[in-house]
């Protein structure tokens, strides 16, 4: 972003969302970090110099507040990150209408109701939106069903945006990560430790393991996503619109069907 520029991350407590507001307040923008949690957001707060403002995004009061607080302190919104998120396991057959619910609600309704509250303040700024969604918003995998679904139609809510306002230089672009090192994931990595049975080696073996396929061999950094947020919104992207960029060390250019030719995997016991 040329000059500085006012942003509201969402989930900017911690992992992706933290480390957005520490790249874009060290490249000299206004950024307001929200989210569930006031201690973190608080934390982030005082390292950065950010606004801190807890809200649930899922709620239309909340939203409406967040917006309310930016324009109060600013004077305007020039672009938003869609990173708050949450997850719950469970194929169609076994997910609970409550986690199914909850899921929805923060990942894709929460979305639904920022972009709306704050879309005529990204009109007057010829703003730009960057979501972050997940390779699973492309690739699905076992027992995804209600993130799967969430982060594709997040994907699209994006799409959306971009067709419909795009003539009037809106822009709205779309993040999908793969593992990621975030709070979120560790205790997703913590599970599956246990579940496969890892031993000492904790969510660091099981992190190894789930990116045994992965090209770059690792799991990524928040900090790697949080620079691809930082391109999305800077006019260096200004032909940029309703994209999807995979920030995911090169897992989804792999075809399964060919995987057994190159790697040797050992089942666990």
């Amino acid at each position: 972003m040329t000059g500085s520029r006012v942003v509201i991350v969402t989930g900017g407590g911690t992992g992706i969302g933290a480390a957005t507001a520490r790249q874009l307040r060290a490249e000299g923008h206004q950024v307001v970090v929200s989210g569930r949690r006031p201690e973190p957001l608080r934390r982030i707060a005082e390292e950065t110099g950010a606004l801190a403002h807890p809200a649930d995004a899922g709620d239309p009061e909340g939203v409406a507040g967040l917006v309310d607080a930016t324009v109060a302190a600013y004077g305007r919104i020039d672009g938003l990150v869609l990173n708050a998120g949450v997850g719950r396991s469970g194929a169609v057959g076994d997910i609970t209408d409550e986690d199914w619910e909850l899921v929805m609600r923060t990942n894709l309704t929460g979305p639904f109701l920022l972009l709306r509250a704050a879309l005529p303040h990204l009109l007057a700024a010829r703003g730009s939106v960057v979501a972050v969604a997940s390779v699973a918003a492309l690739r699905n995998g076992v027992a995804n069903a209600a993130y799967a679904t969430s982060k594709a139609a997040l994907l699209q809510l994006c799409r959306s945006l971009a067709v419909d306002y795009g003539k009037d230089g809106l822009r709205a672009n779309t993040v999908c990560p793969s593992w990621v090192r975030t709070e979120m994931a560790d205790r997703r990595m913590t599970r599956f430790a246990e579940e496969a049975g890892l031993g000492e080696g904790g969510s660091d073996a099981a992190y190894e393991e789930a990116a045994r396929l992965i090209p770059a061999g690792r799991p990524g950094r928040p900090e790697e996503v949080s620079e691809a947020i930082s391109w999305l919104l800077s006019p260096a992207a200004s032909f940029v619109n309703g994209a999807a960029l995979t920030v995911d060390g090169g897992v989804t250019a792999i075809d399964p069907g060919t995987v057994a030719f190159d790697f040797s995997i050992t089942p666990r016991g």
